[in-house]
């Protein structure tokens, strides 16, 4: 099959898509069952759009791998010892390792140029976290001394804050919502806080998780671009379930690399895409996810834009390749569904 990280064209897309299906179908149990149990006859599926998604929730009861492969690693969401967490087994690591790299050079830039932070404290509490790996994995390539985890050791964290600003290092601070939030209470009562470099940019992962009052997410990027004095309040959307990242640059919009997009089905026939501008739930294809299962129906409501407000681009991205996808905006979760540990806030 054609590298994933080739797709440059619609067509290289849909034929990836295509041979993806037929493959995955041949070689994942769980998704020829389902797609059987649908009636389906996957030779006369020739269209992306006719592609059966497997529901999310199957990743919490079954074990969605190649049959011809074996493999020990695995992803686990977050969530209470009473839920019943989902598993994702990696068969290829390889593959993930690059699609992590692929999408941060495309969308923010270069790993080597930057120091890397993690407040991430409900996910390095927990084991086997993609989040963790991933964040890993760009320290990793970044190679940085000063790379670090934080779980709720604020004072460390805000003394390194300001050591890298006067050393005028370019900083990334990856957070779960709620820490940035804690953060920032701590920080604007601390003398010692003004305004952050102009290096500095915070990737917010989402999940308020019920440790702070719900607020949408345009609100809460507001509240962070003011305390952290910056207008670089970047957001990076994926799941347990999922190998490739998409990231926002501002105004909620997210971009994904061209092996990864989203559809948004009707939320009332799971079977039927709804128009552009309108919200429904997302459907997602990851590309990467070539091992597990590539076409996901998840719990996530969303809607793809027509005309976007124009925002800020790095010129790292302007350089990059053409994204082929639709920019697409997270807008909260059904309702119906059950909390999961990387939930969006509402917007």
């Amino acid at each position: 099959m054609k590298n994933i990280f080739n797709i440059q064209t619609e067509a290289d897309f849909r034929q990836k898509c295509l041979e993806t299906f037929r493959y995955q179908y041949q070689n994942i149990k769980v998704y020829r069952k389902f797609v059987d149990y649908l009636n389906i006859d996957p030779t006369k599926v020739h269209e992306v759009d006719n592609i059966p998604f497997l529901p999310i929730e199957m990743f919490k009861n079954h074990t969605i791998l190649d049959h011809t492969k074996n493999t020990e690693l695995y992803f686990q969401s977050s969530g209470t010892t009473q839920m019943n967490l989902s598993k994702h087994w990696i068969a290829d690591e390889k593959l993930y390792r690059e699609s992590i790299a692929k999408s941060f050079e495309q969308f923010i830039g270069k790993p080597e140029d930057f120091v890397f932070l993690g407040l991430l404290p409900s996910y390095l509490e927990k084991q086997n976290s993609s989040l963790i790996y991933m964040v890993n994995f760009l320290m990793e390539k970044s190679g940085k001394p000063e790379n670090g985890y934080f779980l709720y050791n604020h004072n460390e964290l805000l003394e390194l804050l300001q050591k890298l600003a006067v050393e005028d290092k370019k900083v990334i601070l990856f957070g779960v919502s709620f820490a940035l939030l804690d953060f920032l209470d701590f920080a604007q009562s601390d003398p010692r806080f003004g305004k952050s470099s102009a290096q500095l940019t915070i990737i917010e992962t989402g999940g308020m998780k019920g440790r702070k009052e719900e607020m949408t997410k345009d609100e809460l990027l507001g509240i962070l671009q003011k305390g952290f004095g910056t207008d670089r309040i970047y957001s990076e959307y994926s799941m347990t379930e999922l190998l490739s990242q998409a990231y926002s640059l501002g105004h909620n919009i997210y971009e994904s690399p061209n092996w990864m997009r989203v559809l948004i089905r009707n939320t009332e026939d799971p079977f039927s895409y709804v128009e552009k501008g309108r919200s429904g739930a997302i459907n997602i294809i990851d590309l990467a996810n070539q091992y597990s299962c590539s076409f996901i129906a998840t719990q996530d409501l969303g809607k793809i834009i027509v005309d976007p407000e124009p925002f800020s681009v790095p010129e790292s991205v302007l350089k990059g390749p053409k994204v082929l996808s639709d920019r697409f905006q997270v807008l909260g979760r059904i309702d119906h569904s059950d909390i999961r540990g990387c939930s969006l806030l509402v917007s």
